[in-house]
């Protein structure tokens, strides 16, 4: 069965983005070493879900060709297929993404019975939080920036209930961000 990724990036305080969304903080450039370890962590993935929100940026701002990402890069995030969650929109505006709504747990679990390879998850913060707390996560790929904010949309809010994790890898790079590579631990 294909297993769903989160990779996210976040704040030492647990954030993904300050309270207007701002992702100022974040550590850019990055290294070699970990564009190699995120190269990694996609050779195995074949298609990307996303929030309808965080596509409406995302999407554009990768066939844009961004300035500064390596053409593997752009080439990668614009021709793998996308599965952009959303209850309000019937059609995709993007090409290579399609749009699916409905109830959350039976669409993921609906994608990982399909053929292929893995999924990966990038957000937005109503998606991450809704996988998370529904337990549909099979990886955690938390990207720790050496910030805090104080304030903003975290990754783990008010969830109803306890939920445990076991650390896999812990990997610092040389940029300062470290990476922690986390599966849940269901009984």
């Amino acid at each position: 069965m294909r297993r769903l990724k989160l990779q996210v990036q976040t704040s030492l305080d647990g954030y993904m983005a300050a309270p207007n969304g701002e992702m100022d903080w974040m550590t850019f450039p990055w290294t070699d070493d970990i564009s190699a370890h995120v190269n990694a962590l996609t050779d195995s993935v074949d298609t990307i879900v996303l929030g309808r929100k965080l596509a409406e940026g995302f999407i554009p701002a990768w066939e844009s060709e961004p300035e500064g990402e390596d053409q593997a890069s752009i080439d990668w995030m614009n021709n793998t297929p996308k599965v952009v969650v959303s209850d309000s929109l019937t059609e995709s505006p993007w090409k290579n993404a399609t749009i699916a709504g409905g109830d959350l747990t039976e669409l993921v679990n609906g994608l990982k019975a399909r053929p292929g390879g893995d999924l990966i998850v990038y957000g937005g913060s109503t998606l991450v939080t809704d996988l998370i707390a529904r337990e549909l996560i099979d990886e955690l790929h938390l990207f720790v920036n050496p910030s805090s904010l104080g304030a903003g949309l975290p990754v783990f809010p008010g969830l109803d209930g306890h939920q445990r994790f076991q650390l896999v890898t812990a990997r610092p790079f040389d940029c300062g961000i470290t990476a922690l590579h986390l599966e849940p631990k269901r009984s």
